[in-house]
């Protein structure tokens, strides 16, 4: 680097620096299977509208091309009441690992999301040794409410995504009086409310194919970068010792 970068940016390791690229936005190879959606829900109610909204968001996702999975947290233990050997948690961490992209759908309780749903998010680790499960993947973000629409759910599960450094898409569905939304075979019936679920859909995909390909170019940080070369630089020099 020449001596006016490090007159400009004395504190920022030039080795490290990287100048963002338009080139390194497309894939060499775009992948062609269908995009990998993992859905998680907030209610183990035995209609559970969280879960009904959920299902009704994966037939759509499939119908738009994409492969779904449906993680169902009965019998998921609390967070650290359980090693993480316990085959609910080994199965939704590995959905995670799976996933290209998730769903949240949690219902509104005492103006928040469930302990139900904090407790899925709550299993997926930042970190599984070098692998991180959800940075990079995308997010879509849906609520049902008791009463009248509220976004209180969706707006933490906003803030939860972003602390999992996932890439949460701008649109999300909040459905009010949930009850009155499905009909008897538990299908969503039409509405605003319904068009509103195909747009979040319809748009989750889109970000998906858009930047499953180049997550890892999307998220790499210079912070990490430096990180991942002072560890080094310790390994190297501790085992010189």
């Amino acid at each position: 680097m020449s001596d006016r970068f490090k007159a400009e940016l004395p504190n920022v390791d030039p080795a490290l620096f990287r100048v963002p690229a338009a080139a390194q936005l497309h894939a060499a190879q775009a992948s062609v299977h269908p995009p990998r959606i993992l859905l998680l829900y907030g209610s183990l109610r035995a209609r559970s509208f969280s879960r009904l909204l959920a299902e009704e968001a994966a037939r759509l996702l499939r119908t738009m091309g994409a492969e779904t999975r449906i993680f169902n947290p009965s019998g998921l233990p609390l967070p650290d009441d359980a090693p993480d050997t316990h085959p609910k948690v080994v199965e939704l961490r590995e959905l995670a690992q799976w996933a290209e992209g998730m769903v949240w759908c949690s219902p509104e309780r005492h103006g928040a999301m469930t302990g139900i749903m904090k407790t899925q998010i709550d299993w997926i680790p930042l970190s599984v040794g070098a692998v991180r499960p959800t940075q990079g993947k995308t997010l879509a973000l849906m609520q049902v409410c008791g009463g009248s629409q509220s976004f209180n759910a969706v707006n933490q599960m906003r803030v939860l995504g972003r602390w999992m450094r996932m890439l949460t898409i701008p649109n999300q569905s909040s459905v009010a009086k949930a009850f009155l939304e499905f009909d008897e075979g538990d299908r969503m019936k039409p509405s605003a409310y319904y068009d509103r679920v195909v747009d979040v859909v319809e748009e989750l995909v889109k970000f998906t194919l858009l930047t499953r390909d180049i997550a890892p170019y999307l998220v790499d940080r210079y912070s990490e970068r430096k990180e991942s070369a002072a560890e080094l630089s310790a390994r190297v020099n501790q085992a010189s010792v």
